[in-house]
């Protein structure tokens, strides 16, 4: 009887028969083991730098989107305000844990500003004063002549999940650095809550947290040197809240010590500033946006030193030492065809600040030290217009003034310097910027800051920018 033959003897049957055959075979599976082999080898390393440039993909537009969340939206619309080196904003309170928990804090991004100026005054900026104010900081146009400027270096890094940190230093030209600020900013408390301690521009009206080289004038208008000193800055801490509703809403206050105008010198154990704010905005159609505030500022002033000049003209140094009231209204409206900025724009801006101080005033520190109580109730205002007509040159137009208002010095009242006379101001800017890292800046201006006295002064400002760099804020 015929038995079939089983399938595993067929295979040795074969392999007896042909050797050659068998080997030539086991040659091939081997080089195709070795090739698939390499074959993985190579997608597995294709596989891990295609995760890695993922995760990096996923982290950068995370921290774009936090960036973009801290803004309303009427504050997604592009800036005409100059787009120079800042450090990179801190992600948000409801940013994405990637984007929080990415820390550079042995990395910093590192940002350079170079400044430098040249202006010509037609009165002596030495001798400038502002009539019938109690002034302190930075008052007047600048030196004449060739300058350095202020420049700026600024490092900032998210820290860790929970914190940022920033600092920015000021160079002058006489060759001098300040702390222009230098604190640590939370990034991850509920509710759209941001602490911020340390120092700092507190965020009161517009301009004031805005660094000087992102202004759209070479300088601060007349209020913000007479009733801020140039700008507010606090050693202290700040909260803000931004409301969940569809219109973007900011609160917020904050709390300083004493030392920086307008507080002046004193015990820096008690709190010499405090700040309340209140900001709105939105959009208006594609192309319109807009934001809106009021702040108020108290001071508690410490033997606040201030140089003036006596009804007969000559310079006198008086000190003042009482309470400051500050409140300000800021308005903001921007216009940019469809939200695009980049060939045209339109900026108005305008705030309005009054002022009420009362205490004691020492007339002549240095000499007769007449001292008696002192009262006054003071305003200011500034308006100004930065239109962008090609995509590199902007032209714009400001107007400030102040007002005297009334003042009582008591039995001191007819030994301070008071005309009855309105302060003001009116510059014509234009500016080149080939890039979004340099720009280039001419500056007319009629002063009248000074009674019966017309300055007229002609600046040129150049800034140029290194380094790391971030949008601005609205």
């Amino acid at each position: 009887m015929n038995r079939p033959i089983p399938f595993s003897a067929t295979l040795i049957a074969l392999a007896i028969a042909s050797p050659p055959l068998l080997a030539a075979d086991n040659t091939q599976l081997q080089q195709l083991q070795q090739e698939i082999a390499a074959m993985r080898k190579d997608y597995e390393k294709q596989l891990n730098a295609l995760e890695a440039r993922l995760k990096q993909a996923e982290a950068s537009l995370a921290t774009q989107a936090a960036s973009a969340g801290q803004l309303p939206a009427a504050q997604a619309a592009p800036s005409s305000a100059p787009t120079v080196a800042v450090a990179t904003p801190p992600p948000s309170a409801g940013a994405p844990a990637a984007a929080r928990a990415t820390g550079k804090g042995f990395n910093p991004d590192i940002a350079l500003v170079l400044a430098g100026s040249y202006a010509s005054f037609s009165k002596d900026p030495t001798q400038y004063r502002i009539p019938g104010f109690l002034t302190g900081g930075e008052i007047g146009p600048g030196v004449q002549g060739f300058s350095l400027g202020e420049s700026e270096l600024t490092m900032s890094a998210t820290i860790d999940p929970w914190f940022y940190g920033s600092m920015s230093v000021a160079l002058a030209a006489d060759n001098s650095a300040s702390v222009e600020e230098a604190f640590i900013q939370t990034t991850s408390l509920p509710g759209g809550l941001g602490l911020k301690a340390g120092r700092f521009l507190a965020s009161v009206g517009y301009q004031n947290d805005k660094h000087a080289h992102t202004w759209d004038f070479i300088n601060a208008p007349l209020a913000y040197q007479v009733f801020l000193g140039g700008a507010l800055a606090q050693d202290g801490l700040q909260i803000k809240a931004v409301l969940p509703t569809s219109q973007f809403i900011e609160l917020g206050g904050g709390i300083g010590a004493a030392g920086e105008y307008p507080s002046g010198t004193g015990n820096r154990k008690k709190p010499g500033t405090g700040t309340l704010f209140a900001h709105t905005g939105g959009d208006v159609g594609a192309s319109n946006s807009w934001r809106a505030g009021a702040s108020m500022v108290w001071a508690k002033a410490y033997d606040r030193p201030f140089e003036d000049i006596d009804s007969a003209g000559n310079p006198v140094s008086n000190v003042f030492t009482g309470n400051t009231r500050l409140g300000i209204l800021d308005a903001v409206w921007k216009w940019a065809p469809n939200g695009n900025s980049t060939r045209t724009s339109l900026t108005l801006q305008g705030e309005y600040f009054r002022r009420l101080e009362s205490g004691s005033l020492v007339y002549d520190e240095g000499g007769q030290a007449l001292a008696d109580s002192f009262r006054s109730a003071q305003s200011g205002w500034y308006a100004q217009a930065v239109y962008k007509f090609l995509p590199e040159w902007r032209v714009g137009l400001r107007y400030d003034r102040l007002d005297v208002g009334n003042v009582n010095a008591s039995s001191n009242t007819a030994n301070l310097y008071l005309p009855s006379y309105s302060p003001n101001r009116t510059t014509l800017m234009f500016d080149w910027a080939p890039s979004e890292y340099s720009r280039v800046r001419l500056q007319l201006a009629q002063d009248r800051a000074r009674y019966g006295l017309t300055d007229n002064q002609i600046m040129i400002q150049y800034m140029m920018s290194l380094g790391s760099h971030g949008a601005h804020g609205y």
